[in-house]
């Protein structure tokens, strides 16, 4: 591959892929610095630095300020995960998608909310519970807090007709988020609207995320007995 065909950070990400495999730079290896780099594939600095940071974020490489880029010594394999529209799941699945407003209110969150979400005590974010079904039957109830502040026009929508899943991932942009597994017992109320044996072993997902420092949206979603989660390496 000459210079000019690194026209992107992409195809550096792939070369130095390719040397890592070829154990041209082996584990543990010092590889060159950016400037060099730059110089070799004839573009600019922060090009490499874009396909850099990515191999790093993968696990493939270690970066330390100060003292250079290494190839990991364990890569770590990470898994991919999108936010799915929970329509778009459960229609992939050849199954009627079915969605029932549970309730809507703008209150007062708990501390523990506003303390995540890093917002004021005394401000008002807007709660929504809604269950979500497959074939009439209950797959996912969603109980969400949405920072109003930060997804304004959340307060003029009802939320009757779509959910608040689908809304969000439409209208209210975010740059990063945390999210979090667990396998939680049933409550009496979720064994009711879920339709299983109270203390029943569910799924829970909690996600938490972010328009750069901002909050948008904290949710958890929690899923009947004997749901899967799948994602790829």
């Amino acid at each position: 591959m000459t210079a000019s065909t690194f026209r992107n950070w992409q195809s550096i990400q792939d070369e130095v892929l390719r040397r890592i495999h070829a154990r041209e730079w082996k584990p543990g290896d010092l590889i060159p610095n950016e400037a060099d780099l730059a110089a070799e594939f004839g573009c600019a600095r922060t090009t490499v630095n874009r396909a850099l940071r990515s191999l790093a974020e993968a696990g493939l490489l270690d970066r330390r300020r100060k003292a250079g880029t290494r190839v990991a010594m364990q890569p770590i394999a990470k898994a991919t995960l999108d936010i799915a529209v929970i329509r778009s799941e459960i229609e992939d699945r050849g199954q009627k998608y079915g969605y029932h407003l549970i309730e809507r209110a703008q209150v007062v969150p708990p501390v523990l909310v506003s303390a995540a979400m890093q917002t004021d005590a005394s401000q008002h974010l807007l709660h929504i519970r809604a269950l979500h079904l497959a074939d009439d039957m209950p797959y996912a109830l969603e109980d969400r807090w949405i920072n109003i502040a930060a997804v304004p026009a959340a307060s003029d929508e009802p939320f009757a007709d779509i959910s608040a899943n689908e809304w969000l991932l439409i209208n209210a942009p975010y740059t990063h988020g945390d999210i979090a597994f667990s396998a939680i017992s049933a409550s009496q109320q979720q064994s009711d609207i879920l339709n299983c044996p109270a203390n029943a072993a569910l799924f829970a997902i909690d996600r938490l995320t972010w328009d750069s420092t901002v909050s948008v949206t904290k949710v958890r979603l929690i899923y009947g007995p004997g749901h899967q989660l799948r994602t790829v390496l």
